[in-house]
């Protein structure tokens, strides 16, 4: 059953997205702060190899930095500006296994084989047959629910096909552990050329699957959430070494070339972005994740951490591998017809977290203006972008603020009632806080996203939205650090939902802390002036933006992100 995203979908997949050009200064592994197989950091009990002479043939395999008679530090000629053939392709993945064995201290187990799949092969499978099952259905509406609860999809759309938008035009790679094998989607009718970036991420992945056995049930959340927490660590770790050998690219190595196509993703007008903000925050937060764990203990607390991964977002976000949640008491007392789903997430529930719940108020800011995450949308959306680190082969994003700090669990359960040959659906999302400060925080962050909408606030506290993408009635009640959100068509709708509900206002109608008011910017349109991640490094080095910037997975002119149009680039 196709789930949200990452491992459980598309295993180690790397995705073509778009980022902003970042700069070496400041970033994760920067020149100077690695520690190195040439420093001495190298296990004790491996052979190493030092020189070329060392790697004549896969007989010597057991040697770190050689694999089937190719040195990490061996220099191939290859242009692959007419198309690589097999041959090229097989040493360009031989030195690049050589170089992630260098670079990871360790050897790989087994040889992994290198395939490539048509974008549109790779769209056919994704998507099967277009025959939706009876099982698919019932899920499909459970996972509207969630998405609807995270205002990312509006009540006439679709979340199947907002993530399929993300997915099928845009997978670069992937490694399959089932099959154990690295598979390169290629565009239809052209020479085959490659993201070096790709085959290195997805190749890491195959190590990882050797020494971790990435198709455990521990790799694959219970909810999205934890989703991905794990993939916190899987792709954290993962570009992290890209950042290393990226470092290594711009010094004594040389790499390969991009490739010449703009590439077959998908347009920036068939994504949805709170999806794909949603899908970066391991691959932003992640590599920082690791860089701390390495920079404590070396590999040793990557490989603990890769054994037993963080379960949330916020522990990913802060660094905190003992983050502390607390339990959700939850009843059902839905009356009238309204049902759970007891078959789907885990009894019914998801688990949202804190990185998309970060990701529903900079979404409702950017695509609607809402004033969530500051006063102004050019701030709110700016948010995302305000980062104390950086990477050197991809954007950072920020996915902490005061409205989703101090999260500390959550369950949100969709509703169905088909009553009287009907459908209708709504949702009751209970969120736990660490403090009440955090729960009124995040209470006013919310009322305001609603009411940017258009609502109405009735008699019985009910927030009445009439028309729009988020039309319906919202009961919020915030008691305590609990934070309690039911949604359904009508206001009696919420009340059969959550019958004891006790709708509250912002306990202040002034503004917070950092700058957002309960008013609404009177424009839906993009704002010209919103700095979009490829501007905002730009704007910190005073220089136009040239197209050129790295992105997670291959070079290409994938989409125009935000409003700017940036192209994707790793290698």
């Amino acid at each position: 059953m196709r789930r949200v995203l990452t491992l459980s979908a598309v295993v180690a997949a790397t995705v073509l997205l778009v980022f902003g050009a970042a700069g070496a200064a400041g970033a994760v592994a920067a020149p100077g702060d690695l520690t190195t197989p040439e420093a001495g950091n190298v296990v004790s009990d491996v052979a190493v190899a030092e020189t070329s002479a060392e790697c004549e043939s896969a007989a010597d395999n057991e040697l770190v930095g050689c694999w089937n008679g190719y040195h990490y530090s061996d220099d191939l000629d290859i242009d692959q500006g007419d198309g690589l053939t097999e041959a090229e392709l097989e040493s360009l993945t031989f030195r690049k296994m050589a170089r992630i064995e260098h670079l990871r201290e360790r050897p790989f187990e087994s040889e992994v084989d290198v395939d490539t799949l048509t974008r549109e092969e790779f769209q056919a499978d994704w998507e099967g047959d277009g025959e939706e099952t009876d099982a698919e259905a019932e899920f499909n509406r459970w996972n509207d629910g969630v998405w609807k609860a995270l205002f990312v999809v509006g009540e006439d759309e679709s979340s199947a096909e907002a993530i399929d938008s993300v997915f099928g035009g845009a997978v670069a790679g992937f490694y399959s552990p089932a099959e154990e094998r690295v598979v390169i989607v290629t565009d239809e009718d052209e020479e085959l050329q490659i993201s070096g970036s790709t085959l290195v991420h997805e190749l890491a992945h195959a190590m990882q699957d050797q020494y971790h056995d990435l198709g455990d049930q521990r790799y694959t959340g219970a909810t999205q959430d934890a989703d991905l927490a794990v993939d916190g660590i899987v792709e954290g770790e993962v570009v992290y070494l890209e950042e290393r050998y990226d470092e290594r690219c711009d010094g004594n190595w040389t790499c390969l070339g991009e490739p010449d196509s703009d590439g077959g993703g998908a347009g920036a007008g068939d994504l949805n972005f709170g999806i794909l903000q949603t899908v970066l925050q391991p691959y932003s937060d992640g590599p920082l994740y690791a860089a701390d764990l390495f920079e404590a203990d070396g590999w040793d607390a990557v490989n603990e951490t890769m054994n037993d991964p963080p379960e949330t977002t916020s522990e990913v976000i802060h660094r905190e591998p003992d983050y502390e949640t607390a339990e959700i008491a939850f009843e059902d007392t839905a009356t009238n017809g309204w049902e759970t789903y007891p078959n789907q997430g885990v009894d019914g529930a998801e688990t949202a977290g804190e990185a998309s719940m970060f990701v529903m108020f900079w979404y409702q800011a950017f695509e609607y203006g809402a004033p969530t995450l500051a006063a102004d949308r050019e701030s709110a959306v700016n948010v995302h972008l305000d980062v104390d680190e950086e990477l050197r082969t991809r954007t950072a994003y920020n996915y902490a603020h005061a409205a989703t700090d101090g999260w500390a669990g959550d369950e949100l359960y969709p509703y169905r009632n088909d009553a009287d040959d009907g459908e209708r659906d709504g949702y009751v999302w209970v969120t736990e806080w660490r403090t009440e400060e955090d729960a009124a925080e995040f209470h006013q962050t919310y009322l305001r996203m609603v009411e940017h909408h258009g609502a109405e606030r009735l008699d019985d506290g009910v927030l009445d939205v009439e028309d729009g993408e988020f039309r319906g009635a919202y009961g919020v009640e915030h008691e305590g650090t609990t934070v309690t959100i039911a949604h359904a068509p009508t206001a009696d709708d919420v009340f059969d939902l959550r019958p004891g509900l006790d709708p509250t206002e912002a306990e202040t109608d002034d503004g917070d802390e950092n700058g957002a008011d309960d008013g609404t910017d009177g424009d839906d349109e993009t704002d010209d002036d919103i700095t979009t991640p490829g501007e905002a490094d730009d704007a910190a080095d005073d220089e136009s933006f040239d197209g050129q910037a790295p992105g997670l997975g291959v070079v290409t002119a994938l989409v125009a992100f935000l409003v700017a149009a940036l192209l994707a680039r790793r290698e």
